[in-house]
């Protein structure tokens, strides 16, 4: 099945950040759907269109029926079919069905349509479709569940949830089921789950939860004072409207709890807030085998780096000690490659998933690269533009490489020796494509120059990576006035 960032680019020609953002709807809305009992279905207008809609992703409550046995993703409706979808998207507001209908399975089922807001435009809407086939009973926890889906649903159409920014780890957060507490604006505990009583049951407090201040409460149990103080700033933060991620601590019985603070202000009023929490003592012993393998991974990446480090020291030793020109200039280039590599494997090394922020290191291989202008006695300035985002770490290597391959034949050849001159990398990323141009202002590009048939190293280089590991395209054309502009296009999807 096509990913949400494939459907995207599919059937949309919306930002990377707007994208970005609907990806951060995907990672809560989980939440969504177990407080709501209902499926949710993300819909966004076809291109150059706002009364076609196509489905780019799904989720099933897990505290109740589904509406939708068989996948939705990828099918396509008209507004007869789907009015609210419309409605919602020119209203910005939640629209509702007068009446229960049919689903495509004959399911009886009741849905609304809640907008999507991002920076100030309505981008996508979402269908919360509840089975209406499987009777239910009220009782207090169906109440506080649904109280709790309605502030966030109407914080997503005011574009405040998810807040832009936050990061959640959907595989460790604390889910519904797991624990659930209703905070009022105050920070008293208005309803708690069973789930969430047992929690604090375990963390040393006998008594009940409802009528209590949660953030003092869970201060005086936690262990660490340090850990008690972060625990209860995240629940007054939330009380207070800000967001907040995820945060663990081992009480004083020797509990290990996980703790996240949601803030409501459905229309912007304060609502209080909602606190999830997971008794993931037992877990936690089961991770430490994994933690283990990813603390070895690291370090894995930690000496290749040190190792790769150490050969380019050897060659800038030797370049030091050779007397040909031509060949210092060769082991110089190496030295320079190895260390953009290292760079990258440095990265890896204190990061967590496998992915590399390349703003952050392209910010340090830069300047290594400007110290090429010495050399050729021409001050070049390296200017980075816009975001190139975070991406996996098999992309990053190559790319790092091209983009290091391509300043570095600016920076040397654009411009008259001891002329000033700049050369901008400038990225501009969507849902599908990473687009690079390196643009200079130099003499540009020699007449009759072929890319195909370019016979420079670097240029080899940068051919062979974009082609078989990038699976991207590479052009270069004159730069008006003046100058030459390298324009790389690398695939963000499923490469293969």
């Amino acid at each position: 099945m096509s990913t949400l960032a494939e459907l995207l680019a599919e059937h949309t020609g919306m930002s990377g950040e707007a994208a970005d953002h609907l990806q951060m709807v995907v990672a809560e809305w989980q939440l969504l759907a177990d407080l709501s009992f209902a499926d949710f279905l993300m819909w966004v207008p076809i291109e150059d269109s706002d009364s076609h809609f196509a489905c780019v992703a799904q989720a099933r409550p897990t505290t109740g029926a589904t509406a939708h046995p068989e996948d939705v993703v990828g099918s396509r409706v008209e507004e007869r079919q789907h009015p609210q979808l419309a409605a919602a998207l020119r209203s910005g507001r939640i629209m509702r069905d007068e009446e229960p209908r049919l689903s495509d399975g004959d399911i009886l089922m009741r849905r609304e349509a809640i907008p999507v807001r991002f920076r100030d435009q309505v981008i996508a809407v979402l269908s919360r479709e509840s089975n209406l086939s499987v009777p239910r009973v009220p009782s207090s926890l169906e109440i506080a569940y649904l109280a709790g889906a309605s502030d966030l649903c109407q914080m997503v159409a005011d574009g405040t949830f998810p807040h832009e920014g936050s990061q959640t780890d959907v595989h460790s957060s604390p889910r519904v089921g797991d624990g659930f507490i209703r905070l009022d604006p105050s920070g008293t505990v208005v309803f708690a789950s069973p789930n969430g009583s047992s929690a604090y049951h375990r963390m040393g407090h006998k008594s009940e939860l409802v009528g209590t201040r949660l953030a003092p409460l869970t201060r005086s149990l936690i262990a660490d004072p340090f850990d008690a103080t972060e625990v209860s700033h995240r629940i007054l933060e939330a009380l207070e409207g800000r967001p907040g991620t995820r945060v663990e601590a081992e009480s004083r019985r020797g509990a290990v709890v996980l703790f996240r603070a949601l803030p409501l202000r459905p229309g912007g009023n304060p609502a209080g807030a909602l606190v999830l929490v997971r008794d993931v003592t037992e877990v936690k012993r089961r991770d430490r085998a994994l933690m283990s393998k990813d603390a070895t991974i690291r370090e894995i990446h930690h000496r290749v780096k040190n190792n790769l480090q150490t050969v380019a020291a050897l060659l800038r030793l030797q370049s030091r000690r050779t007397q040909s020109d031509q060949a210092r200039r060769a082991l110089e280039d190496s030295v320079r490659r190895v260390s953009s590599i290292a760079m990258v494997h440095e990265t890896l090394s204190m990061s967590l998933d496998e992915r590399v922020d390349l703003d952050q290191l392209l910010d340090r291989v830069l300047p290594m690269l400007s110290e090429v202008t010495t050399a050729t006695e021409s001050p070049v300035e390296l200017v980075r533009e816009g975001s190139f985002g975070v991406v996996a770490a098999d992309l990053a290597t190559p790319l790092v490489m091209v983009l290091a391959e391509l300043v570095q034949n600016a920076a040397e050849h654009a411009f008259e020796r001891g002329r000033a001159g700049k050369v901008i990398v400038r990225a501009a990323r969507s849902a599908r494509w990473l687009d690079v141009s390196i643009i200079d202002e130099g003499r540009g590009l020699p007449a009759g120059f072929s890319l195909e048939q370019a016979e420079g190293l670097g240029l080899q280089i940068v051919r062979t990576l974009v082609e078989s590991e990038l699976r991207g395209s590479l052009g270069l054309r004159d730069h008006e006035p003046s100058g030459t502009t390298a324009e790389l296009r690398i695939p963000l999807t499923r490469r293969g």
